[in-house]
């Protein structure tokens, strides 16, 4: 049983539903699996239609709609939803993979609540659904207290009173002096009421009421006064002029009533539509009305702007260690220093644009936080790109200094990109994505400082450039995942082990290796992606082990650059042991080519893994240009042939020739031998006739995610046969089919 969420609403006792949208069978299963472990009760669509067609006799707690979809999409799904009769303010969150500010601000038009990237942050999207929950029943709350409200105005009117010019001056109903805090036998008069209101406010109320009774005009006021014990109370007057017969005005007749309970509602919905929660800055919805009022100003009195963008430098990392309230902790302490580095304003920007020539869009100025670890301070007036520069060196100095953060010292520096209207960008969208790529080319020069946009920035280098930043976040954001392939072994029909292979999730799409390896290892992430890779396997052949006894090792492909390491072994030996898996749970497998372009750097290190019981798997063999004497003098225990030559099996007697050669060469050095890209019958039974009995290839498996290949291993077991297993293999007996089901089962 999940233990409670702690953004979990604990009034509410029963699981939420949810209705979860996607069209990818894979992420539906996926994500609904992970939320019903988390408490939800999810209802699945596999398509915008559907999702409207199950609305009609259902409303769910919260939908959670996938942002790109055939036929109708999540936008437009989400659209037709907020016209549809009570559907209004259903909390809606659109999953996207595209993190470009056009679609999400697309999805806030459309009448989203939030946006999640689609990731396997299982964890982060409950507790991002429980803080929607939460706050969708803080205002359905807020907004029944409201009408309860209007409704006691309508019915009770809560207390009238008469005003006459001459005769007898104000009358309170006792009513009326009850919510003013008055006993029922109390003569109250004008002037004493006027005391009741604070002396900033009285002057203004004095000229309304002058003017009113002047124009015989309508009166409808709040108006706050403190009681005479001491409570401050917001007290709404609404009056109307009466007359006598010859039209002349003679006083007034109207009700007073206590709101204060109602614009504290009114005021805390305010707050939370406009404010971050945790550091109390404009959030992303604010911060973009005061940009396009501040451009509009900007426009009209001929002047320039500027947009900052601050991102925190290695905050996942403190986050991480400390936890996650130490990094709550953190940001809260970071917003305090950013407000004071500007001329912060908590005004709210809404309403209609002044006169132009004032400088009340000076008032427009703030930093508010767009999300995550990412805040954005606004300039609505600079003179030069130097007033904007001055405006950063002032942030990044205020975050050198030292914070204290879950009782320790704690250093956090920020990378900061500058845009300015109107010269890098005519909208809000323009300059947030300028300044955001003028912020990730501080990234890439070292952090801790500030660049302005330029034009070079963004020229043909723009898509390496998003692609390298997008992937030095892919392990922070968790959108790097391990897919296996089977090794098996056919004499048997079982598994003899398995091979990880990296993919990137980018959003919804699954980027295949070949896009971004080499550019990893272009820019040394290979080194961080593969260290990650290497605790991956550990943990899910631990995982393995514990579900169905899964015994065999997992290989990673490790590159050449990781042997740069001088802790490489003790490095491995750590992401074993903290999974509390033996050495031999992960196989290390590398190229050929890798081995010979350093092999006496790598040797000792081979010798040393060797030591403590990790195998070593030579990939691609045959491809490089190698001399065999290395295979006598390392600690290989297998070689892998490689998938070109498996291609030309029963085509081309070359390869045959080729493929025979590995296989004798491999058994007389007592060397496991695996066939790489075994993707038809007649690559299978040739091999199998050359002496190779593991394979590896598409004909038994493709690289699958862990979930699926555990429903391939099921499948195994099954009687239904797979195509590869028929016809009977000869010349092994009932002992070897025995043996082969036992080995599936482990």
């Amino acid at each position: 049983m999940s233990s409670p969420h702690p953004f979990a609403d604990a009034s509410h006792t029963g699981q939420p539903e949810v209705l979860l949208v996607d069209d990818d069978e894979v992420n539906l299963l996926l994500t609904a699996l992970a939320l019903r472990e988390r408490g939800f009760t999810i209802i699945e669509a596999g398509s915008g239609e559907r999702a409207l067609e199950l609305l009609r006799d259902w409303t769910p707690d919260i939908i959670v709609l996938d942002a790109m979809m055939p036929g109708l999409d999540g936008f437009e799904t989400c659209r037709r939803l907020r016209r549809t009769p009570g559907f209004e303010n259903v909390p809606v969150l659109m999953l996207t993979g595209l993190e470009d500010d056009a679609s999400i601000t697309r999805a806030y038009q459309v009448g989203a609540t939030d946006f999640f990237v689609k990731a396997t942050q299982w964890s982060l999207l409950s507790g991002r659904l429980h803080y929607l929950l939460r706050a969708s029943r803080t205002r359905i709350e807020l907004e029944r207290n409201r009408a309860k409200l209007a409704r006691a105005q309508d019915l009770a009117r809560m207390g009238s009173f008469d005003w006459r010019r001459t005769e007898g001056g104000l009358l309170l109903l006792p009513e009326a002096l009850r919510v003013l805090g008055f006993g029922p036998q109390e003569r109250v008069t004008l002037r004493l009421l006027l005391r009741m209101v604070p002396r900033v406010d009285r002057a203004q109320l004095s000229r309304k009421l002058h003017d009113a009774i002047r124009q015989a005009s309508v009166l409808a006021e709040d108006v706050r006064i403190v009681l005479f014990d001491g409570r401050q109370r917001i007290i709404h007057i609404e009056a109307e002029p009466e007359f006598n017969e010859h039209g002349h005005g003679i006083g007034y007749t109207g009700i007073v009533q206590d709101v204060t309970e109602r614009r504290q509602a009114e005021d805390q919905i305010k707050e939370l539509a406009n404010f971050d929660s945790l550091t109390g800055l404009p959030n992303r919805r604010q911060l973009i009305a005061r940009a396009e009022r501040a451009l509009e100003y900007a426009r009209r009195g001929n002047h320039q702007c500027a947009v900052l963008l601050i991102d925190l430098d290695r905050f996942k990392i403190i986050n991480d260690t400390l936890g996650h309230s130490a990094g709550d902790e953190l940001l809260m302490q970071v917003g305090r220093r950013l407000r004071a580095c500007v001329r912060h304003s908590e005004e709210i920007a809404d309403g209609q644009l002044e006169l132009v020539g004032s400088r009340s869009h000076r008032s427009l100025e703030a930093v508010g936080r767009l999300g995550g670890d990412e805040f954005v301070a606004l300039l609505p007036e600079v003179a030069d790109d130097a007033d904007a520069e001055r405006v950063a060196q002032r942030i990044l100095e205020s975050l050198r200094e030292v914070m204290f953060v879950a009782g320790q010292e704690c250093f956090v520096t920020a990378s900061v990109g500058v845009a300015i209207f109107p010269r890098d960008g005519t909208t809000v969208v323009d300059l947030l994505r300028n300044s955001d790529v003028a912020m990730y080319s501080v990234k890439d020069q070292g952090k801790n400082a500030s660049a302005i946009y330029s034009p070079q920035l963004a020229g043909l280098g723009r898509e390496k450039l998003e692609l390298e930043t997008a992937l030095h976040r892919a392990i922070e954001r968790d959108e790097l995942v391990l897919h296996y392939q089977p090794k098996v072994d056919v004499r048997a029909a079982g598994i003899v082990g398995v091979e990880a292979l990296m993919r990137w999730q980018r959003g919804s799409k699954l980027v295949p290796p070949g896009e971004f390896i080499p550019l990893a290892e272009e820019t040394g992430l290979i080194v961080p992606l593969s260290e990650w890779a290497l605790r991956q396997a550990a943990w899910q052949a631990r995982t393995w082990r514990d579900k169905f006894g899964f015994d065999q090792s997992i290989a990673v492909n490790l590159p050449s650059r990781l042997f740069e390491r001088s802790d490489l072994v003790e490095h491995i030996h750590q992401c074993v042991t903290a999974a509390n898996m033996p050495h031999r749970a992960v196989m290390l497998e590398i190229t050929e080519n890798s081995l010979m372009a350093d092999l006496q750097g790598v040797k000792p290190t081979l010798h040393r893994l060797n030591e403590i019981g990790v195998e070593i798997s030579i990939d691609d063999f045959g491809t490089g240009y190698s001399s065999l004497a290395y295979l006598t003098a390392l600690p290989i225990s297998e070689l892998k042939i490689d998938r070109s030559f498996t291609r030309e099996l029963g085509i081309s007697p070359q390869s045959s020739a080729v493929v025979t050669a590995i296989i004798a060469l491999a058994r007389s050095l007592s060397l496991r031998v695996v066939a790489e890209g075994v993707e038809t019958l007649r690559h299978k039974d040739v091999l199998y006739r050359l002496g190779c009995a593991v394979m590896q290839g598409f004909l038994f498996s493709k690289p699958v995610a862990a979930a699926d290949l555990e429903v391939w291993l099921t499948d195994l077991q099954s009687p239904r046969r797979a195509v590869w297993m028929d016809p009977p293999l000869e010349g092994h007996g009932e002992e070897a089919a025995r043996t082969g089901i036992a080995r599936r089962l482990r």
